[in-house]
């Protein structure tokens, strides 16, 4: 991080940033200052950071496992617990594979498989436009292609039947609970990106039944979820014929689905 060229009090832009409730103010009066590049624009920050704009969107990245993507405002910010999805997901890939991130946001889940793995055909979609334009910005650097669509609608036909591993972080907040959620999330991040529907499922629910027409035979897919839906996410896959796991990081304190496509059960 480059040293702002004007005099800023990190003391006064913390004690901002507490007064207003954000938890870790001090490292957050750091990037802002750090940001900025006049007193000006540093005030602005401050004044939306306060107001509840997640920092992301202020400072128009996050860092996500070891990587600073672009996440422009309105566009979802990528979980720190999505990193286990990755993880998961680069554990399964290969050189060479087809790799499509379904729900793709900020694209940050693809552009981190396809760091972790080299040489991969990288395919990602998402229904809202912004996304898409956000996703372009940090999938297009790593050789990977974008697509503005619902769901396996926006894919290209060239990947039907040829996907290795197929990753979502679908929407899975139930509709009456998204009232709960922090108003960071609820104000400030595309409802159509939180929404699972009545009981959180009903992306994934569509996810895992057209799965089977676009998997390679021994394709994967993976989708988070949470420890209490996981079960349901798993009969999800088993009813779409795919074999069904549930894993688990108490380090990230997340929850993924894995599952396997069986030549038998190609639709």
């Amino acid at each position: 991080m480059s040293a702002p060229t004007f005099h800023a009090s990190h003391s006064a832009v913390t004690s901002r940033l507490r007064s207003a409730g954000c938890v870790f103010a001090e490292d957050e009066a750091q990037l802002l200052i750090s940001a900025a590049h006049a007193r000006e624009e540093l005030d602005r920050m401050v004044d939306q950071r306060v107001s509840g704009l997640p920092l992301e969107h202020v400072l128009g990245w996050a860092e996500f496992c070891g990587q600073h993507l672009a996440v422009d405002p309105g566009v979802f910010v990528p979980r720190r617990r999505t990193a286990y999805l990755v993880q998961e997901a680069a554990r399964i890939a290969r050189p060479g594979a087809v790799v499509v991130d379904l729900c793709c946001g900020s694209g940050a889940v693809g552009t981190a498989v396809a760091a972790a793995v080299r040489g991969i055909e990288l395919h990602a979609a998402d229904v809202d436009p912004a996304a898409v334009r956000c996703a372009r910005r940090n999938i297009g650097p790593a050789g990977g292609e974008v697509h503005e669509g619902d769901l396996y609608s926006a894919l290209p036909d060239t990947v039907r039947g040829r996907v290795d591993v197929l990753v979502a972080n679908a929407p899975y907040v139930p509709t009456d609970a998204i009232g709960t959620m922090p108003p960071e999330a609820r104000l400030h991040e595309p409802l159509v990106a939180l929404d699972g529907g009545a009981d959180g499922l009903d992306v994934q629910r569509r996810i895992a039944g057209e799965a089977p027409l676009w998997l390679a035979p021994g394709g994967h897919l993976l989708i988070e979820t949470s420890v209490r839906q996981a079960p349901s996410t798993a009969d999800l896959f088993e009813l779409a014929g795919l074999s069904a796991k549930v894993v688990h990081s108490d380090e990230f304190d997340a929850t993924v689905v894995l599952g396997k496509l069986q030549e038998s059960h190609r639709k």
